[in-house]
């Protein structure tokens, strides 16, 4: 640590500085290295690399001509890379290019301008991948070193060191920091032209796909898919089945939706019968990359989403007219206890009974087996799927994280060879059984419990939460969910005990030291990350309203809005420039001591210019006066150690200042 400070202090202004600078380069382009090509980020770093070494040993630049090379080079690896240089990716693997090669262009003021101003716009880019708490910390880490850089530009006389450099851009932001909220606050949010693309923000555990093991996998993702909060009490885990993609089309190896998803028609009755009062909740969705929401079965009504319109289909699903690609929040009504009485067509109900030929004959056997049994043979489908759900409970089957690879038959392997599987695997059989059984059956893939303890006030549904289970058509019940992930292992559904993979390196050290800590800290982090949703990421036009609300609006519009924000900016332009007039025609403290000290000096007759010390001005005293003028002196000495000594004051001592006085009024009686 001693050699490196030695080292920084004894470089010379503009290598300070310069390295100061691509530091702050270097961490701007940091978070975006998984978005960038390898030859980009191998051709910034050698970039950086070179110039910093040009700083430390004063080297001279490279030539023009040489940059204009490695930029055309660099056109063409982009175009190579992205088979075209407009969108995204290409822009920002451009300007990451654009910045390092300027730092080799760095000769004058207007140079490093330039760099500034690309630093901030780099700064925004990451927010067209994400819009995460940590990444707004680190870029607000790149402004101020921005700021910093900036203020040591315009300051290019003498060594001012770092601290004070950003000290000083600290204090300039934080004076910009109320107009920057009152904006945020007030600024209309127009409908989809407010907020930025989110198409970077990671999928979600549902798709509208299935194969064995493909939830298995989703499950290992730990991260929130949304949270709930309940007006009242929350219901019992086994009762939360987030309802998502119904899978009815199976083709012996992957499970689909059956086609287009069909909308009932205004004025048909109600597919469902609601018993027991209503529950409401609101949900925070984050992006899933899907066109619905998943919501609590079975949730009958849902508030304004803004930016989408909703509907409901047949298959009871909540679906928007494009992927949800943002953060939502919204309200909705639901009942955990109903009846899913709509019949579907002739033609559709078949539908949910196919099978494809030539697949998993021996479950096909076993099925038929079954129904030769006399207890069987005219049994209702409720009671078939007793039967099944009870072999599934006896059968010896495991349920597990990690079932391995299943090959074509993949249902005959498991029913009667590994039976290992997780939730999809059991959803699966089960439904080709019943299937086999002529019941018609499918699929749903959702979400199934929460993490048991709210955090600060919500109820956590994870992408580990994932789960698919089944429904069976009972002509005089309607659809009926069975969940043969329940018969195996209950403690899924009911406790909502989730099988968990490995921890990493870090969660695992600190929860071998401390699991209780692991969980502490993870809680922490997450109500963090949800106030931040809360109060930044999902501040709305309506969240708009009703602060104009709170401060006596009755029925605000965006005119109201409007106004509003123009009569408070206008407000604070009046104000910054009336400080701004009383700024430049105050005087400073100093020169207000200095010009009555020489007014007082002139009484005495010792001439004095603007350029004359203190010393010097003792000096001329003790001419005229001799050793009368000697306390006055000593006074302009003790002056002089104060203003410009190495303990100088940052403010006039008061008393030295009522000391001149009366020796000035003294040394005039004397010598009258």
């Amino acid at each position: 640590m001693a050699v490196t400070a030695r080292f920084w202090t004894r470089l010379p202004r503009e290598g300070r500085d310069t390295l100061f600078l691509l530091g702050v380069i270097g961490w701007t382009i940091l978070p975006h290295l998984p978005h960038l090509p390898g030859w980009c980020i191998a051709l910034t770093a050698l970039v950086l690399g070179w110039r910093a070494q040009l700083a430390v040993t004063n080297g001279p630049l490279p030539s023009r001509w040489l940059l204009v090379g490695v930029l055309a080079v660099a056109l063409g690896l982009t175009l190579f890379s992205f088979r075209t240089l407009f969108g995204k990716e290409p822009g920002v693997t451009m300007a990451v290019v654009l910045m390092g090669l300027k730092t080799l262009e760095l000769r004058a003021r207007r140079d490093a301008f330039v760099i500034f101003f690309l630093g901030f716009f780099l700064v925004l880019t990451h927010f067209l991948y994400s819009q995460s708490l940590p990444v707004a910390l680190a870029m607000l880490g790149s402004v101020w070193g921005l700021l910093t850089a900036l203020v040591l530009a315009h300051m290019p006389v003498g060594q001012p060191s770092l601290r004070q450099a950003a000290l000083l851009a600290g204090r300039t932001a934080l004076l910009g920091a109320p107009v920057m909220v009152l904006l945020f606050l007030l600024f209309p949010r127009i409908g989809p032209l407010w907020g930025v693309p989110q198409d970077g923000q990671a999928g979600t555990g549902l798709s509208e796909r299935m194969r064995l093991g493909s939830i298995a996998e989703a499950v290992l993702d730990d991260r929130i898919a949304l949270r709930l909060r309940f007006e009242g009490p929350s219901p019992a885990p086994e009762s939360m089945y987030l309802r998502g993609p119904v899978l009815s089309r199976f083709d012996g190896q992957e499970w689909r939706p059956l086609g287009p998803l069909v909308v009932p028609r205004p004025g048909t009755a109600e597919p469902l019968q609601t018993l027991g009062p209503a529950l409401r909740y609101e949900v925070t969705l984050e992006p899933i990359r899907l066109p619905l929401l998943p919501l609590l079965e079975m949730s009958t009504a849902v508030g304004e989403v803004e930016g989408h319109r909703l509907r409901r289909t047949d298959e009871m699903v909540w679906i928007t007219e494009r992927p949800v690609v943002e953060r939502l929040r919204f309200d909705v009504q639901a009942h955990t206890r109903y009846r899913y009485v709509a019949a579907p067509g002739p033609l559709r109900l078949r539908e949910y009974v196919n099978l494809p030929a030539g697949y998993n004959p021996r479950t096909l056997q076993w099925a038929a087996e079954l129904r030769r049994d006399p207890r069987y043979a005219d049994a209702p489908p409720g009671v078939l799927a007793q039967a099944v759900l009870a072999h599934i409970r006896a059968g010896g089957y495991t349920y597990t994280l990690a079932p391995g690879t299943y090959g074509r038959d993949g249902i005959d392997e498991f029913w009667f060879d590994r039976k290992e599987g997780f939730c999809e695997h059991f959803a699966a059989a089960f439904v080709v059984v019943m299937r086999a059984l002529d019941v018609p059956a499918r699929i749903v893939t959702g979400y199934q419990g929460a993490d048991p303890q709210p955090v600060d006030g919500y109820l956590i549904v994870r992408q580990s939460a994932a789960h698919a289970w089944a429904e069976y058509w009972d002509d005089g019940t309607g659809w009926v969910r069975a969940d043969p992930t329940a018969a195996v292992a209950p403690d899924r559904i009911v406790r909502s005990q989730r099988l968990a993979p490995a921890p990493g390196l870090v969660g695992g050290a600190i929860g071998a030291v401390s699991p209780a800590l692991l969980q502490r800290l993870r809680q922490a982090w997450e109500v963090l990350d949800n106030r931040w949703n809360q109060w930044v990421l999902s501040y709305s036009r309506n969240q708009q309203f009703d602060l104009l609300k709170d401060i006596g609006f009755s029925t605000p519009d965006w005119t109201d809005l409007a106004l509003l924000l123009t009569g408070t900016l206008s407000t604070l332009a009046l104000i910054g420039a009336g400080w701004a007039w009383w700024d430049r025609r105050r005087v400073d403290p100093w020169v207000r001591q200095r010009e009555a000290l020489l007014a007082g000096l002139a009484r005495l007759g010792i001439a004095a210019a603007a350029q004359d010390a203190p010393a010097t001005l003792a000096r001329r005293l003790q001419d005229r006066y001799g050793r009368q003028a000697q306390p006055l002196a000593e006074l302009l000495a003790t002056l002089e150690r104060q203003r410009y000594g190495r303990e100088a004051l940052r403010r006039p001592d008061p008393e030295l200042t009522r000391a001149f006085g009366a020796a000035l009024r003294a040394l005039a009686a004397q010598s009258s």
